[in-house]
């Protein structure tokens, strides 16, 4: 009688842990999935000149630092010279970093915070009759024909030569005629003007 009393009392707790189990289980998903869709997405911000970055090596605060990226594109950390920063994500530049540590640090752990973004003036933003309209990454040097390549060329409907860059001085807008069409059909080189950190390249389109 023992035995089957024993038997039956093993047999309930059986079921009951299952019962509980199961129950516990769709809740664990739902906290699951609630973390899955709360974590942050990879960062898309492009660093541009200007820029003022934080650079966190962990437990290695003499190689933590904070520097602006300089006109060139590149910045400076201890350890690490010349490194180009433009172009790149601030997640990109960490492993970059790390690369280059490793040769002095044991699995180093970088991070970069963009603490004073300046993306408005580190930007070139091409628009209007152009294939692919976006922001570019600025960089000394960069010309007109540089963004248009970029973008992938202007459409068929562009009018190129009442093309216009818009930029920004000294707080006044004041805009610049490209005569574009000269450039990219007749190589007028003259009309390849370098661009400046937040300039706006305009391609307007042709009337019918």
């Amino acid at each position: 009688m023992k035995c089957i009393l024993l038997f039956v009392s093993i047999l309930m707790t059986s079921i009951f842990v299952a019962h509980a189990q199961q129950a516990e289980s769709p809740n664990h998903d739902r906290a699951s999935g609630a973390r899955s869709a709360s974590a942050p997405q990879t960062d898309t911000y492009i660093i541009g000149p200007g820029d003022t970055l934080q650079v966190f090596v962990w437990r290695n605060p003499d190689l933590s630092t904070t520097v602006p990226v300089r006109p060139d594109g590149k910045i400076s950390t201890p350890l690490v010279e010349d490194m180009v920063a433009v172009g790149k994500t601030p997640s990109e530049l960490a492993r970059a970093i790390e690369k280059v540590l490793a040769e002095y640090v044991r699995s180093p752990q970088v991070n970069v915070i963009v603490t004073q973004p300046v993306s408005t003036f580190s930007q070139i933003k091409v628009i209007g009759q152009v294939l692919k309209p976006q922001s570019l990454p600025y960089r000394e040097g960069l010309t007109v024909l540089d963004a248009v390549l970029s973008v992938g060329g202007v459409t068929q409907f562009a009018a190129g030569n009442r093309s216009k860059i818009v930029r920004t001085e000294n707080g006044k807008q004041r805009e610049i005629k490209v005569k574009l069409a000269d450039l990219l059909n007749h190589g007028d080189l003259k009309e390849n003007l370098r661009l400046k950190p937040g300039d706006v390249l305009v391609v307007p389109e042709s009337f019918f």
